[in-house]
């Protein structure tokens, strides 16, 4: 090896280089002949050259899953083979099946139709926990957890959050460890605690989840751009472990720095550094929503005559259905409605005196959804908001964690 110069400055790429798709053409002994001569002109043809067909080069639907490199080292991967291969067999009637393992978090998953639920966590989930288990203040936030779930059965990951102060990684580590989750029923998307079987008792109603989404149209007295809710990640937001994200940064809120600077001047204390707000997951009268699409446990809607529907039928529970739970047929609907015009009759009065005049026919892009809308009338007189491919899906952000 030879020193040759000193270099001052080095360019480091995050991402991978653009594809070129090369159109080329197979000989009979195998060999690929480019066709890049014979695709660009360079000289007038005759009209046989354009009577003659012309094969379709048609580039595949993605060129690669990843814009980050990642180190290869010509190294087979005997475990992960071994996984997927046993995952294909296991998962043989999919039509598409996952391509690498579940994530080491050892968190167990019941099913509504199943007989019986975990009475505690598998011995990878202890482990794991132990690892990261490692400060007293871990030891303490296990023991707040322990708590919380035996003062209530079940909660939300968001509930959690904004209860227990512990480190995002660490919590996907200590859930696994003192509950289990829920996929389908009226509890999906909740951790429940092991030995707890919510359909075997009507008590569990109030622990039902209820997936809200905000309505918009002028059959609601609003569009989506009067709402002062946002979306929560947008196709300009997007972030994957396997992209680059190329986010700007978020403006600040005026209501967070006033209550910054009329709080002390010291630093903001620890025990507040991963707590969530309440609005997270409760929902309270003169309340909006932070995001358009919630998850609510029954148990925190805190509005009075919300109560009144969910304990209308209290002592007359017969029967746990996978759609209603213990509720009434279409509970649901009538605590969407409910919501929807507490909502309403919030956000109308608070409107831009612009916002009430007739919208024209046009033709614009939305950057909180990141789609096209057709703000007309006849489109407008009934629609309620479906998240895009962009939004965050909280159960299946949650599954993702964990698959």
């Amino acid at each position: 090896m030879e020193i040759v110069g000193l270099i001052g400055t080095t360019y480091k790429f995050q991402g991978m280089a653009d594809f070129q798709y090369l159109a080329t053409h197979s000989d009979p002994d195998g060999n690929q002949v480019s066709l890049y001569d014979k695709i660009i002109l360079r000289k007038p043809e005759k009209k046989e050259f354009y009577d003659s067909p012309v094969p379709l080069f048609l580039p595949p639907p993605i060129f690669s899953r990843l814009d980050t490199p990642v180190d290869y080292y010509y190294r087979p991967d005997v475990l992960h083979s071994r996984e997927t291969a046993m995952q294909s067999v296991l998962l043989k009637d999919h039509l598409i099946a996952p391509n690498r393992a579940r994530r080491p978090n050892n968190a167990i998953f019941v099913n509504f139709d199943d007989k019986i639920v975990p009475s505690g966590p598998l011995e990878a989930a202890v482990s794991s926990w132990k690892k990261v288990c490692v400060h007293p203040s871990d030891v303490k936030v296990e023991q707040q957890l322990k708590q919380l779930f035996e003062k209530r059965p079940i909660w939300s990951r968001n509930a959690v959050k904004a209860n227990v102060n512990v480190h995002p990684e660490k919590m996907k580590h200590l859930l696994p460890y003192v509950a289990y989750y829920m996929l389908t029923g009226p509890w999906r998307s909740l951790w429940v605690r092991f030995g707890y079987d919510p359909r075997k008792t009507a008590e569990a109603k109030i622990y039902q989840v209820l997936d809200f989404r905000i309505r918009y149209g002028m059959k609601h007295g609003f569009g989506v751009n009067d709402m002062p809710v946002k979306s929560k990640r947008s196709a300009y937001h997007y972030s994957r472990p396997t992209t680059i994200n190329r986010a700007v940064p978020q403006p600040a809120s005026v209501t967070d720095i006033t209550q910054e600077s009329s709080s002390s001047s010291g630093p903001k204390p620890a025990t507040a550094k991963y707590l969530l707000k309440d609005s997270v997951y409760m929902f309270k009268e003169g309340m909006l929503p932070p995001y358009r699409q919630m998850f609510y446990q029954l148990c925190d809607l805190d509005v009075e005559k919300i109560k009144n529907i969910i304990h209308r039928n209290d002592g007359k529970e017969e029967v746990c259905d996978e759609r209603d739970g213990w509720c009434v047929p279409h509970t649901a609907d009538d605590l969407r409605n409910i919501i929807s015009g507490m909502i309403q009759e919030h956000v109308q009065p608070n409107r831009p005196a612009s916002s009430t005049q007739k919208p024209t026919r046009t033709r614009h892009k939305t950057v909180d959804s990141g789609e096209e809308e057709d703000e007309d009338d006849d489109d407008d007189d009934d629609e309620e908001y479906k998240p895009s491919d962009a939004s965050d899906n909280e159960m299946e952000t949650e599954i993702a964690d964990y698959m």
